[in-house]
């Protein structure tokens, strides 16, 4: 199991919130996805053999938000 940590600009609420760790977990091989508005943080625990960043950030950025890293 990988973790990786993404900075995503754009999300102040809690739909904010809950629209991009649904669409994270919406991925195979993602099993967790846990948004802190505060920071602008997203902690994503994932299996690296079946998903990788690209489509991490193509699924938030789907969501109209912007990740930084």
């Amino acid at each position: 199991m990988a973790e990786r940590t993404l900075e995503v600009k754009g999300m102040s609420c809690g739909h904010c919130k809950k629209a991009v760790s649904g669409a994270l977990k919406d991925l195979e091989g993602v099993s967790s996805a846990n948004v802190d508005l505060k920071s602008g943080k997203v902690y994503v625990q994932y299996d690296d053999a079946k998903v990788g960043f690209d489509q991490m950030k193509s699924a938030v950025e789907d969501q109209g938000y912007d990740v930084v890293k």
